[in-house]
């Protein structure tokens, strides 16, 4: 009877223990399932919370969009990093690519790719798929692209024998030079002086290369040298003005600086905010010397290299790759499709200053993927302030910035 009783308390204990096992796997899988059912995000871009309810509408998945400001979002990707904790999704800038890339922060999306059609690389700008791949892995798919053009004034250059706009950087000048000579407070031009990208620009544009493993000794090249000269020459023959002064709208609007540099963007600001220029402005591709190119930049979606829901990740992020949404998006936020279908789309296809970004998108280069470009970039800045404000030899100043190169490079 003993052996019996012992039995059956033998058969319960092993019964319940299986009963709190299959609950406890229940509810495993069910936590396991409301996971897969909530995607996180992560975004610099505004909008994107009331964009997505087009996606949960159709998949029943939650998307749970965290948005943060550009001047926040690196520091809390470096957070992410070190703690292992991050989104299924995350937004990267192009130029963070290398940097994170370096820090095991991305999925290699190389071998996931295949499965969905709006991921295949050649849907997209060969240079902005260049821009989202580190050491032979693609760690991101280009979402929206961003490059810069000419903004000028038609009925101003007309005047100085440019109605169409200038086509190399001699007209530049040349025009900038007649603008100038108009009186006091007149310029020809708003020469960048913060953009990190734009020196880059103006040195492939006199046949400069920049070729990895030639490290700082890049900079010590003649064309870089040319392109440095060229820049300190919009300042010292005061062509462009070294402060800041009037706010560029209104010197856009009045003519005193009827040339500028700017992204995609600018469009719309400038129909809503001056709709007294209506049909006195365009846009022009670079000016050329050895080329016209232009950087070519923007944002891309990558998966957080722990992510659990890395099916669900992909899901989403090939419908942000289709090209009607992406034409959606640019509705949402006039950022340009990285997508070369979308561009095929009447809302684009159709607006001929769009359409010159279409063209200069023809001609862009990704800048340098390397986790040094940002802070190479950054001196360059301080460099080149240097020359044209302090008034320093160009020589001297870029053998310091080679040496202040060299050692950015190899610590």
């Amino acid at each position: 009877m003993l052996k019996q009783k012992m039995s059956f308390v033998l058969f319960l204990t092993v019964a319940i223990g299986a009963i709190v096992l299959l609950s406890a796997c229940s509810q495993d899988e069910e936590q396991q399932s409301e996971s897969n059912d909530t995607l996180t995000v992560w975004t610099m871009s505004q909008d994107l919370e009331k964009f997505v309810t087009a996606y949960e509408e159709e998949t029943g998945v939650t998307v749970d969009v965290q948005s943060f400001p550009w001047d926040n979002a690196h520091e809390k990707l470096l957070t992410a990093v070190a703690s292992g904790e991050g989104p299924d999704v995350l937004q990267i800038g192009s130029t963070w690519v290398a940097e994170f890339g370096e820090a095991g922060t991305f999925l290699d999306l190389s071998d996931h790719i295949g499965d969905y059609e709006n991921l295949d690389l050649n849907n997209f700008y060969e240079e902005a798929v260049a821009s989202a791949q580190y050491k032979d892995q693609t760690v991101g798919i280009p979402w929206y692209v961003d490059t810069r053009v000419l903004y000028y004034r038609t009925d101003i250059l007309a005047e100085v024998g440019y109605p169409d706009g200038p086509e190399t950087w001699d007209d530049v000048l040349d025009a900038s030079r007649q603008l100038a000579d108009r009186g006091e407070g007149q310029y020809g031009i708003e020469f960048p002086r913060t953009d990190e990208n734009f020196p880059f620009m103006l040195a492939w544009s006199q046949g400069w290369e920049y070729n990895e493993a030639e490290g700082a000794a890049n900079f010590g090249k003649s064309e870089f040298k040319e392109s440095v000269e060229l820049y300190n020459t919009f300042f010292e023959e005061e062509l462009s003005q070294s402060n800041d002064g009037k706010e560029l709208y209104q010197a856009f609007s009045d003519g005193s600086k009827p040339m500028y540099f700017s992204g995609p963007w600018e469009i719309d600001q400038l129909r809503d905010q001056i709709p007294e220029l209506d049909g006195k402005w365009d846009l022009k591709v670079m000016p050329k010397t050895e080329t016209n190119d232009s950087m070519i930049g923007g944002a891309h979606w990558s998966i957080f290299h722990n992510s659990d829901n890395v099916d669900q990740a992909l899901d989403f992020i090939n419908w942000m790759s289709d090209p009607e949404t992406q034409v959606d998006w640019y509705e949402t936020r006039n950022e340009l499709p990285s997508n070369l279908q979308a561009w095929e789309d009447p809302i684009l296809a159709k607006d001929d200053k769009v359409n010159t970004f279409g063209k200069q998108l023809e001609n862009t280069r990704a800048l340098p993927v390397i986790p040094e470009f940002n802070q190479l970039s950054e001196e360059l800045i301080n460099y080149l302030e240097r020359i044209y404000r302090g008034g320093e030899d160009v020589d001297t100043v870029l053998e310091e910035y080679q040496e202040e190169a060299a050692r950015i490079l190899n610590k």
